[in-house]
């Protein structure tokens, strides 16, 4: 997925795991695996899923994370609404499977992905704690980025997280729908860029 960032993330220390191998189906579960296997102060980039993460760990170890990059993120947890959509998901991949799932999925699956790991995935988006008590306490660079046409985070919804953190900043990025990293990578690599800029060398990560 973070392929087209290779150039943007060069001579940094990058810690990149793989969410659907971790154990469990919990955001911060995954979260505490992840925060194991790191040493001092990092920088946290998470897109939609991952973003959810990246508030867990800075929920975590808030000393430790010195800024996050969000993109196509929300910070609050799934009203009833989404959370039933996200059971007839798991519903559809318990019954029919992944090729009856991926219609209705915001972007198809890797080849690789399992039954299994895919429900795992959707129980931890659905079960996520709410992060909106996160932004306003983080102190470092909180940046959110968001295509103009996502279907998951209005723009007004994105605004609003960054007006509650105390160093915030928004970019909408024109054209593009939930994953701006690959839609429109030249201009997500030049915002990741200038985010990296502002976090000091040793929390590079």
């Amino acid at each position: 997925m973070w392929g087209p960032q290779r150039d943007a993330l060069e001579g940094h220390d990058i810690v990149s795991p793989n969410l659907y191998e971790l154990d469990g189906n919990s955001i911060d579960d995954w979260a505490e695996q992840i925060f194991e296997g790191l040493a001092g102060e990092f920088a946290v980039v998470g897109a939609s899923m991952g973003g959810y993460v990246a508030l867990a760990l800075a929920r975590l170890a808030p000393t430790s994370a010195r800024g996050l990059f969000l993109a196509g993120t929300r910070a609050g947890a799934d009203d009833d609404e989404r959370r039933e959509s996200r059971n007839a998901a798991i519903e559809t991949l318990r019954e029919d499977g992944i090729e009856a799932w991926a219609p209705n999925a915001p972007a198809p699956p890797p080849p690789e992905r399992t039954v299994a790991e895919l429900i795992r995935a959707t129980e931890a988006l659905r079960d996520r704690r709410d992060a909106t008590d996160v932004v306003p306490q983080f102190r470092g660079p909180l940046w959110v980025v968001v295509g103009d046409a996502d279907p998951f985070l209005p723009v007004d919804e994105a605004r609003e997280i960054v007006e509650s953190a105390p160093n915030g900043r928004l970019e909408v990025i024109e054209g593009a729908g939930h994953f701006t990293s690959i839609e429109r990578r030249n201009r997500f690599n030049e915002l990741l860029r200038a985010f990296l800029s502002e976090i000091p060398a040793a929390a590079s990560r």
